[in-house]
């Protein structure tokens, strides 16, 4: 993955099969994204939530950001006859996607004016099972195949997913809801679920390697065993089973990165902060300016994900071309001037040509800046603890920028959107400083 790689093996790994079934396990994630989110967040609006409890409902999705303390049951605890038939990962996709079905039925039956808190719930438990089923789809994209096609697996994972947002949770909800209702709509969306189901029942289990620096370090279980015989097993096969599914994933990452890995950690939890505290008022925003639905779901959605997709794609080969780092200064810096131009649309007024370029830039460049840090953040995985580490990597992804956004609604209602919009883009600052810090060190490698 460097600057010798020629242009025509960058652009052929997307025609790898494994490459290409990460595409609809990428819809499966992305599907139940903009249910609990923006599409949730307009539906509020349209009925006439107040700004500040959509801002809170952004605390929904926290729920993606502490998925790391049940990551280590969905990497090692076997699930039945669902592990036995279907292997660790797609085991654990399958009982996930149940979850999703079930919460966004929940969803399609409640009354938000009316059952505020019911609809919370149940859109909790979506994002729940969304957070367990992402557990195991990014355990199994890392696993499937080599580190050198991460990059273009992180591109085929965005460009499902961001169908699924986009087109599908995204622009054919917001049209079923504005021509039968929100009900009909998350119903809909509950049934389109289905393709994640039969990709999971199509796809193979990955392989799960060890190498001898892993099984070095679980000899520490071992140790534990031998020096407890004389406890219980009751008791000590509970502790013996933590040190090894939650410990040592922890140590091995600290002790493999050194001094670099708190600021490896801190890196993560800024990278995104400035486009996710941004996302829970775009939609408000669309409303607010006296866009209808389908002008929303035409530009927003359709045209949006489109860009979005050439994004992802462009990003997966121009990593594979010129490495990881470089794209993550590129997307940072994207980011940061996208948002940018969210302020001047405010500013300006309504526009659709205005609106169509400005989500033109945003969606393009949050395409490329994802597809490089996924691929950063698969890159830094161990791939004998492959859920519990990435879900570590995730969960520091959103924890921070999730927490700020929720008071979003806050910031709009005291200032306005304008002000809301240069303050999310400050935001993405530190981010860029720390990538040109990785850069110019001597000692710091992650191409």
């Amino acid at each position: 993955m460097t600057s010798h790689t020629s242009w025509r093996e960058a652009f052929t790994v997307y025609l790898k099969p494994k490459v290409l079934g990460m595409f609809f396990l990428g819809f499966a994630a992305g599907l139940p994204f903009p249910l609990v989110f923006t599409t949730l967040s307009t539906w509020l609006r349209d009925v006439g939530v107040q700004r500040a409890t959509i801002g809170f409902f952004a605390w929904v999705g926290i729920t993606y950001s502490i998925k790391i303390f049940w990551a280590p049951v969905v990497d090692r605890a076997p699930l039945f006859f669902l592990t036995r038939y279907f292997g660790q990962r797609r085991g654990w996709m399958l009982l996930a996607q149940g979850g999703i079905i079930a919460g966004l039925i929940g969803m399609s039956l409640v009354d938000p004016t009316q059952h505020i808190v019911s609809m919370a719930l149940f859109a909790l438990l979506v994002a729940f099972a969304s957070a367990t089923q992402d557990v195991a789809i990014d355990a199994y994209r890392i696993e499937a195949i080599e580190a050198d096609y991460q990059g273009a697996m992180a591109a085929m994972y965005q460009a499902g997913w961001r169908i699924a947002a986009g087109l599908v949770g995204g622009a054919a909800a917001l049209y079923i809801a504005e021509y039968v209702s929100w009900t009909v709509a998350y119903w809909a969306m509950a049934g389109a679920m289905g393709v994640g189901v039969v990709t999971v029942l199509w796809i193979r289990e990955p392989p799960h390697k060890r190498n001898r620096e892993t099984i070095l370090g679980e000899q520490r279980v071992v140790d534990f065993l031998e020096r407890t015989a004389h406890i219980p097993d009751t008791l000590r096969m509970p502790v013996a089973w933590f040190i090894g599914a939650v410990v040592c994933p922890f140590v091995e990452f600290f002790q493999r990165n050194g001094k670099w890995a708190i600021m490896i950690l801190l890196f993560i939890g800024i990278y995104r902060i400035s486009d996710i505290a941004l996302a829970n008022m775009a939609y408000p925003f669309y409303i607010d300016m006296g866009y209808s639905k389908p002008e929303i779901a035409n530009i927003a959605k359709l045209f949006g994900v489109v860009v979005s997709i050439f994004g992802a794609m462009a990003g997966g080969v121009l990593v594979i071309r010129f490495g990881i780092m470089r794209m993550l200064l590129v997307g940072a810096v994207a980011v940061i001037i996208t948002n940018l131009m969210f302020a001047q649309l405010a500013i300006s007024g309504k526009s659709l040509v205005g609106l169509a370029i400005v989500l033109s830039a945003d969606n393009f460049t949050g395409g490329l800046a994802g597809s490089a840090f996924i691929a950063y953040l698969s890159r830094l995985t161990n791939t004998a603890y492959t859920a519990t580490q990435y879900a570590l990597f995730s969960s520091l992804m959103t924890l921070f920028p999730k927490f700020i956004s929720g008071f979003s609604g806050i910031v709009v209602d005291a200032y306005g959107y304008v002000a809301f919009f240069i303050y999310v883009s400050t935001l993405g600052i530190p981010a860029v400083f720390l990538v040109l810090y990785f850069m110019n060190s001597k000692t710091f490698r992650q191409e």
